[in-house]
């Protein structure tokens, strides 16, 4: 189910390709001719981005029939057919581009998202994703994520507590007692928001857990030094790694025993996948 600002995202999206028509295919293509596209994959992944495929096309014209060929977060192999679309041939064509690059970027967070969790199979832990997202896109880029097996993290500033470093910098320099301003911060916010701390060192952990928050975030700590955080810790709250995860790492950090494990570059440098758009044009005969 899209979202209203995920709509008004296609819309804008869709006005930028367009602003003003599209000049080339309303001068050469006749106003009554059909088309049918075939999307097809030219390399395998993982898919995501259906719904928004059907509505950048129903936007363009509400007669244009869009059919799925598989559910998002299915594999796909190179050569399978993803979708059809037929319908007016200035709609289709119109709709082309700007139905790829959604889908292209969706398909291919998906993909590396699931290649993660692929590397994680059989321990306790959790990938998640982050922040670092395109500006404008972030709803696209989480629904992605999901799709490849992933877990969101919080959506946005409004959601959760997370106090960083330059958090905790402020409030050292201020002279506060973290778990004293931890224990008074749950009497400022909603009632079962997450309250979650990030740490650097090992000696940070006991004040953290003395203010009961519900997460505490290692941040580039060593494996070693997890496996201690992990340890320190005891279940007395959720343990998260960041910092720096890579496919070639998460499966150590996971055996480490963190709950979860939050990765950037699922969405800040996830590869589009090669999808293509093949168009079939019946011209309306004279």
């Amino acid at each position: 189910m899209l979202t209203d600002g995920m709509k008004q995202v296609i819309q804008q999206a869709l006005h930028e390709d367009a602003p003003n028509g599209d000049v080339t295919s309303e001068k050469l293509i006749p106003e009554r001719s059909t088309a049918l596209g075939k999307l097809h994959a030219r390399e395998a992944g993982i898919i995501s981005g259906l719904e928004v495929l059907r509505e950048v096309f129903l936007q363009i014209d509400s007669t244009v029939i869009v059919e799925s060929h598989c559910q998002n977060g299915a594999h796909f192999a190179q050569g399978d057919l993803l979708a059809t679309i037929s319908g007016n041939a200035r709609a289709v064509l119109r709709g082309e581009r700007i139905a790829l690059n959604f889908m292209q970027r969706m398909s291919g967070i998906a993909t590396l998202t699931s290649e993660y969790v692929k590397r994680i199979e059989g321990t306790n832990a959790k990938i998640l994703d982050t922040r670092k997202t395109t500006p404008g896109l972030r709803e696209f880029e989480r629904v992605a994520v999901r799709d490849g097996g992933g877990v969101n993290h919080r959506f946005s500033l409004s959601d959760a507590v997370l106090i960083k470093d330059n958090h905790l910098i402020v409030l050292a320099e201020a002279g506060k007692d973290l778990t004293d301003e931890l224990i008074k911060l749950r009497a400022r916010i909603p009632a079962g928001m997450t309250v979650e701390v990030e740490v650097d060192r090992l000696d940070q952990i006991p004040a953290v857990l003395a203010g009961g928050v519900d997460i505490i975030m290692l941040d580039n700590f060593a494996l070693e030094e997890l496996r201690e955080g992990v340890a320190l810790v005891g279940g007395q709250a959720l343990t998260e790694a960041s910092g720096g995860v890579t496919l070639e790492t998460v499966r150590e950090i996971a055996l480490t025993g963190v709950d979860r494990i939050s990765v950037g570059a699922l969405t800040h440098s996830a590869r589009a996948i090669d999808l293509a758009l093949d168009v079939e044009i019946q011209i309306e005969p004279k």
